[in-house]
């Protein structure tokens, strides 16, 4: 096994860097040789990203911080959460909410700090709940030890670790991600006198992964928290890695080669760690992010997001089967699996709807024009906002992301039915001088809606906390169904998905139309939905 890996390695490399840097090579060996010799925590399963309940928060907003969540650890048990995604934690100035990140060794000093952090997985694993963290292998803060030294001369040290340039000419045919945010993706540096590079705000530069001084340090960093317990990582940002001049910069062969080059690292080192893409593409190009299972173990299927949201405005479930039957045509590696989500952290985005369904869906769910995001390409918002404050769409919507294949995520507040947050947002905006619509939905969370969830089962938190509870018990008794892959169809307005094993069979109908509909004998209210376990 190592001696494949070692081969794998070295050819990546060479697909790289060609046959430059062989005293780097070799220090990359040495280090994943020293990591390998420090393991202590594997997982006994290495697939369990294929199945379970996925969590996402921000620590700091869900529970001030690592000691406030060990304590959340038995409100997340009884929920059913088998992976707690950590929105980022990493030491940062905060300018993006986390994602610029000031150092990638520590835990932010506001949560606890690296101690606390430590203590928390191993409370973590002890309930058998996965961690995983977000990592922003594309960019640093400005504030990043390593930039404060390159921006300093031309000679500096870390100089080559960000991407410089005399002007702004370079990399033209690179679109930007943050239109109405960032209006370039080059940003002045006056002590030197030229321009970096960032794709995201202009606090946030690229880094340079042309030097493989950079490749090594990521894989330094992020193999010392593979050390310490930390199952997966969010590799944010994860299409943009490699630059070309006459290319958009994205999505490169490079790119798949670095990201291969990460998976082959942690496999080398030991089994358990999974790497998460963050691509937010087509599906056709995401596939390539699985590679031949060597390169990410998951992928998030955000096309298929906005698909629920126009079934539910529409009344029609062909929004959803049409997206599936796309999907059934592409190459997906059997130890690859997609995240599926109704909302998270970021928009809903409207990127990959057509401008007809981008206009329907603006008109269905911007109830305020202070949702908008991207300049209409997203609409900001919590799930139970968007969905009218009706429980009952809220539970439906649901019930259609556990219809599909793939692990749900819950984004946190969600299962008590959260609600925007205005003074937060306005907070948000005030602090960091611009306006980002997604603070909205990026409030602390709501502990009188926890309440109320759990004292009231007919208040709205109660009804969507029961039913929600209801669909993950059922998810995670059943995991021999849960892991086979569906069929779907749309019948009389209803969105049918079923799952067989051994003589087993899990029916999921849900109604998208307000009026009763009946299906296979089952009759449904309006936006209802039912699971049949024969």
């Amino acid at each position: 096994m190592t001696e494949n890996l070692q081969e794998k390695i070295e050819t990546l490399w060479t697909d790289v860097y060609g046959t430059e840097y062989p005293e780097k090579r070799a220090e990359l060996f040495d280090l994943l040789e020293q990591r390998s010799e420090e393991v202590e925590y594997v997982p006994e399963e290495t697939d369990w990203y294929q199945t379970g309940v996925v969590y996402s928060l921000y620590v700091d907003l869900f529970a001030d911080d690592f000691d406030g969540l060990v304590e959340k650890l038995d409100y997340l048990e009884e929920l059913g959460v088998t992976v707690v995604w950590l929105l980022p934690v990493l030491e940062s100035p905060m300018v993006d909410q986390g994602f610029d990140v000031s150092d990638f060794t520590r835990v932010r000093e506001e949560l606890g700090g690296n101690e606390a952090f430590l203590e928390f997985l191993d409370a973590a694993h002890e309930r058998g709940i996965k961690v995983v963290f977000d990592v922003p292998i594309n960019h640093s803060s400005d504030q990043h030890r390593w930039f404060q030294n390159a921006r300093q001369d031309e000679s500096a040290e870390y100089r080559d670790y960000y991407i410089w340039n005399d002007d702004t000419e370079k990399y033209e045919e690179t679109r930007l991600l943050l239109k109405g945010v960032s209006d370039s993706n080059w940003t002045y540096s006056e002590p030197t006198d030229d321009y970096y590079f960032q794709r995201f705000y202009d606090v946030q530069p690229d880094l340079n992964y042309k030097n493989p001084d950079v490749l090594i340090d990521m894989i330094r960093i992020l193999t010392r928290w593979k050390v310490d317990g930390v199952d997966g990582f969010r590799m944010d940002a994860a299409p943009f890695l490699w630059k070309r001049e006459g290319t958009n910069c994205e999505n490169l062969p490079e790119t798949h080669a670095i990201l291969k080059l990460f998976r082959a690292a942690f496999d080398f080192v030991a089994d358990g760690t999974v790497m998460i893409a963050e691509a937010n593409l087509e599906p056709a190009d995401v596939v390539d992010y699985f590679g031949d299972g060597d390169e990410c173990h998951v992928a998030y299927n955000f096309p298929l997001m906005p698909t629920f949201f126009l079934a539910l405005a529409e009344n029609d479930p062909t929004y959803v089967t049409d997206e599936l039957a796309s999907l059934e045509t592409l190459d997906v590696p059997a130890s690859a699996q997609w995240f599926t989500f109704l909302r998270v952290h970021d928009e809903l985005t409207l990127e990959f709807v057509d401008s007809d369904e981008r206009r329907l869906l603006n008109d269905a769910y911007l109830e305020d024009d202070q949702w908008s995001f991207r300049e209409g390409e997203g609409i900001s918002g919590r799930l139970y906002n968007l969905l009218g404050e009706d429980p009952g769409r809220v539970l439906l919507a649901y019930s259609m992301l556990f219809s599909v294949e793939g692990t749900p995520i819950v984004y946190y507040g969600d299962e008590v039915g959260m609600e925007n947050d205005e003074a937060f947002h306005a907070e948000m905006n005030e602090e960091l001088g611009y306006d980002d619509s997604r603070y909205l939905h990026r409030g602390p969370f709501d502990e009188a809606r926890k309440r109320e969830a759990r004292t009231d089962p007919d208040s709205d938190a109660g009804v969507i906390w029961n039913g929600l509870g209801e669909m993950i018990e059922t998810r995670t008794a059943n995991p021999d169904l849960f892991t086979e892959t569906p069929t779907y169809r749309a019948e009389n307005d209803v969105f049918v998905s079923v799952r067989e094993t051994d003589g087993r069979r899990l029916t999921i109908y849900n109604n998208v139309s307000p009026d009763p509909r009946t299906v296979d004998g089952i009759e449904l209210d309006g936006f209802d939905y039912e699971w049949v376990v024969e």
